[in-house]
């Protein structure tokens, strides 16, 4: 089995997400499937479907976060090399195109979010900074075209 590469942050987010699954979804479905049966004939009563449907995606996700929690293996980033582009590393950037500057963290795939700028090391642009050194030039070749990056500053 994979193993789950996660930061703390992840790692606790997940163990969250899981126990409002667990604790409170699973009574406010189980409210509405009891609410819905009251209301008569289950074959037409649509208010039954979609909440037996909710249970059974509840469920699943449940199941996905406690097989993905069983693999985890926590991410020290203090432990990563200082000055290098690792997991749980913040990035800042400079586009050499536009002198536009970035600053992106590098979380694994399930941690990803880019709205917050929370970027895969699996994602094009995570793959191109892994393992890189301030003021290293990183060329990237994404759908959009070529992208060429200066890495400025990397964080812990």
């Amino acid at each position: 089995m994979e193993r789950v590469h996660l930061t703390r942050e992840g790692y606790e987010k997940m163990i969250e997400e899981l126990e409002s699954l667990k604790h409170i979804k699973r009574r406010e479905i189980s409210k509405a499937i009891e609410q819905a049966r009251s209301l008569g004939d289950l074959k037409e009563n649509a208010e039954y479907h979609a909440a037996k449907e909710a249970m059974a995606y509840n469920e699943k996700r449940i199941a996905e976060l406690e097989d993905k929690l069983s693999r985890t293996e926590i991410i020290d980033s203090s432990k990563m090399p200082a000055g290098k582009a690792y997991i749980g590393a913040k990035v800042k950037l400079i586009d050499l195109d536009n002198s536009e500057e970035l600053e992106y963290t590098l979380v694994s795939q399930d941690e990803a979010d880019a709205v917050k700028g929370l970027i895969s090391i699996t994602s094009p642009v995570g793959k191109a900074i892994l393992g890189h050194k301030i003021d290293d030039i990183i060329k990237i070749e994404v759908p959009a075209g070529a992208l060429s990056y200066r890495i400025v500053d990397i964080s812990r």
